[in-house]
């Protein structure tokens, strides 16, 4: 069965709501220009309360070696995703945490730098000029559907909601779907209504 990302959390009522319909992972976005940013001391009080079975994922876009450590440690994250221009030379400075390398697909051009990645996983998400991430607009799946990725684990995500998530499934079958801005009321703030109601369609 495919697993349940839900990123962009900014409070601990949303990350508890997400968890209580079936999350298995939130995502904590450490990227200051994004909307739903989060500041790392007010994303550790959030993290103290969550079961351990969740997966923490802290999502950072071309941030220093330094500041990401730091913020990993602080938040005692899981998972590092990164959504920026990062190089496979830098993932690998990252040999304590499971790292998820973003791509923004346009079209098949957008996939010629992934073989130069070996991290534990690939996310795909739609490309938005200026954008990295929470565009809430999904991409021509079929780009990807026929990668051979080596077991790499696959995150799916841009546009996913309720209504489209099992189809995306069929389709791709990701290891896990990704989603935050389809389920907003506003930047940072989640409907719980959508939440549930696109965890249960994705795992039907």
């Amino acid at each position: 069965m495919v697993r349940v990302k839900i990123c962009g959390i900014t409070n601990l009522e949303d990350a508890q709501a997400a968890i209580k319909v079936g999350a298995d992972a939130l995502g904590f976005v450490f990227y200051k220009k994004s909307p739903r940013y989060i500041n790392p001391q007010e994303a550790r009080r959030i993290l103290k309360h969550l079961p351990k079975k969740i997966l923490k994922v802290g999502v950072f876009v071309n941030a220093k070696k330094k500041v990401i450590n730091d913020i990993a440690r602080l938040c005692r994250l899981d998972l590092l995703q990164f959504h920026g221009s990062e190089s496979m030379a830098f993932c690998k400075n990252f040999r304590n945490y499971k790292v998820i390398k973003a791509f923004r697909i346009k079209d098949k051009g957008s996939l010629k730098k992934l073989k130069r990645y070996s991290t534990w996983a690939f996310l795909f998400d739609a490309y938005r000029k200026g954008l990295f991430g929470g565009t809430g607009r999904k991409f021509d799946w079929r780009i990807i559907r026929d990668l051979k990725l080596n077991k790499r684990h696959i995150f799916l995500s841009g546009g996913l909601k309720a209504g489209n998530v099992k189809e995306a499934v069929k389709l791709i079958r990701p290891d896990w779907v990704d989603t935050s801005s389809s389920l907003e009321i506003r930047p940072g703030k989640k409907d719980h209504g959508k939440i549930k109601e696109f965890i249960k369609a994705a795992k039907q």
